[in-house]
């Protein structure tokens, strides 16, 4: 086995696609981050290939820019899924323990959580992770690893994240297009949770909320077990278009508006300030109440917020996690929305600030590098059986994978 490794998280976002190259010691089983590659994300809308031809040439144009900042040439990567398609629900599997010793093995784990995964599934979608939360050995629940322990019924709740099977194969065959071969997909606020959230925060309880450009993502622990994803069909690019509208102002103006002068919540301007909108767009002077912006990015923050606790009240969490909301993403860095996200969720919040990977590139301490440092972080806890890991990952196929899942979970 070589002494190190290469390993590429590639994050296909709707604003940005963000390619990291980091290089891992196997005898530190530290990652170093050598390479940066940025594109913008043209052929892609919420989170989904809307344009083939466009979305590879972007891909391409971002692995490009990876291998000439980190003199690596990029074969393969782990890759993130958006796109509201993506949904999740409970299962359980229930199988009866092999050996006549009753003593639990490896195989008695991978059949349980096969059986969890032999679910009926929508039209056209199919598994992309199936997560174990924990095990029940003979009705004693909350096992978190139970090879090795003795019992006659085995048992596992899982939870199941789903994607569209088109929406998927869109994006696996664009980045084939591009030359890359995927070690893993992973689901995008999954893999944020990966580089921001601590054991501690899982334990206690807490909801991520990834604000990107065209889709929110969302995942929920408790007690060191996830509990739920999912993608919203709102983002910061919701934001913006409100702006060009209500102003009466082109896309990219609205954006510089809302960079320069946007903040989360009315309580925070002056009545008697006034923005000159010609400072942007050009022109004869037009003078404009700040309060005017503000109220309309309000919003949209507040319908987004409202969103995740509809996602909430389905899991009967709202207002009810002790660790609270953590932000990430692009849409996180607007001022004073953790304000606002207290008061719309009743919960404790904060600006989730991706794990601190050294390395040449100096920017990485940023809300929305969330994913892409998760992805290599995924990588790293999956680099010895990379691999033996399919396109499409269903998690649970190999025990291998299955290990890495109760290393990452234990608290």
């Amino acid at each position: 086995m070589p002494k190190e490794e290469i390993i590429v998280g590639l994050d296909i976002g709707s604003h940005k696609i963000r390619t990291i190259v980091s290089r891992v010691d196997f005898e530190t089983e530290k990652p170093q981050i050598i390479g940066l590659g940025e594109s913008f994300s043209n052929g892609i809308r919420r989170g989904v290939v809307v344009d083939v031809e466009e979305a590879t040439s972007s891909i391409s144009s971002s692995i490009e820019k990876a291998e000439r900042t980190s003199g690596v040439p990029i074969e393969h990567a782990f890759v993130s899924v958006g796109g509201s398609h993506v949904i999740s629900e409970n299962s359980k599997g229930v199988i009866a323990v092999g050996r006549a010793d009753n003593e639990i093995t490896n195989d008695d784990v991978s059949r349980a959580i096969d059986a969890a995964s032999a679910i009926s599934l929508p039209p056209n979608h199919e598994i992309l992770h199936v997560v174990p939360r924990y095990f029940i050995v003979d009705n004693q629940e909350g096992i978190k690893d139970p090879i090795g322990m003795n019992g006659v019924r085995l048992e596992v709740e899982a939870v199941i994240v789903e994607g569209a099977t088109s929406y998927i194969k869109n994006l696996t065959k664009c980045i084939a297009r591009a030359g890359i071969e995927i070690d893993d997909l992973i689901v995008s606020p999954l893999a944020a949770s990966y580089s921001v959230l601590s054991k501690k925060q899982k334990e206690l309880g807490v909801v991520l909320v990834d604000i990107g450009g065209g889709t929110t993502g969302l995942v929920v622990y408790e007690e060191g077990d996830l509990m739920t994803v999912s993608v919203l069909p709102i983002g910061s690019e919701h934001i913006t278009n409100d702006l060009a509208i209500g102003l009466r102002t082109s896309i990219e103006d609205a954006e510089r508006i809302k960079l320069e002068y946007g903040v989360a919540a009315t309580s925070d301007v002056d009545k008697r300030d006034e923005v000159d909108l010609s400072k942007i767009v050009g022109g004869e002077p037009q003078l404009v109440a700040r309060k005017k912006i503000v109220e309309i990015i309000e919003a949209r923050l507040s319908e987004m917020f409202s969103m995740v606790d509809k996602e909430l009240r389905k899991i009967d969490r709202s207002g009810k996690l002790p660790a609270g909301i953590v932000l990430c993403g692009g849409g996180a860095k607007l001022p004073n929305i953790v304000d606002l996200a207290k008061k719309e969720l009743r919960l404790p919040a904060q600006i989730g600030f991706p794990e601190s990977i050294p390395g040449v590139v100096d920017k990485m301490d940023d809300p929305s590098y969330a994913t892409p440092e998760g992805l290599i972080m995924w990588g790293l806890s999956h680099v010895e059986e990379r691999k033996d890991i399919p396109g499409i990952s269903s998690m649970g196929n190999t025990v291998d994978k299955i290990k890495g899942w109760f290393k990452t979970f234990l608290p």
